[in-house]
């Protein structure tokens, strides 16, 4: 019996031990989608690009423009497209990472 309790003391604290994680360590990578505080200097990224055509167009429509025309994928992975912000044409492109630039 005594035997069974130490047993028992030993696996309850191995699982605790266990349970614990370190903490996440910042990394000096870009993250794969940019937060809504941060831009990428290097934008637009070239790579493989996951955004549909309609999520492209909203995500540019969301960042102020107007009159998306032309939308297009190119073989870098950038959607680009003619739209307008404040009464003012301008070609835009959006990256993998959701950078949205204007050329």
């Amino acid at each position: 019996m005594k035997n069974l309790v130490i047993a028992g003391a030993v696996t309850l604290l191995s699982t605790v031990a266990f349970a614990q994680q370190p903490a996440p360590t910042q990394s000096g990578e870009t993250p794969a989608v940019t937060t809504p505080d941060s831009t990428n200097p290097t934008a637009p990224v070239a790579g493989e690009n996951s955004f549909t055509e309609a999520q492209a167009k909203e995500r540019i429509e969301a960042a102020g423009y107007t009159a998306v025309t032309g939308l297009t994928l190119d073989s870098q992975g950038i959607w680009r497209a003619k739209a307008t912000k404040d009464g003012a044409e301008a070609d835009v492109g959006l990256d993998y990472q959701g950078n949205i630039v204007t050329q």
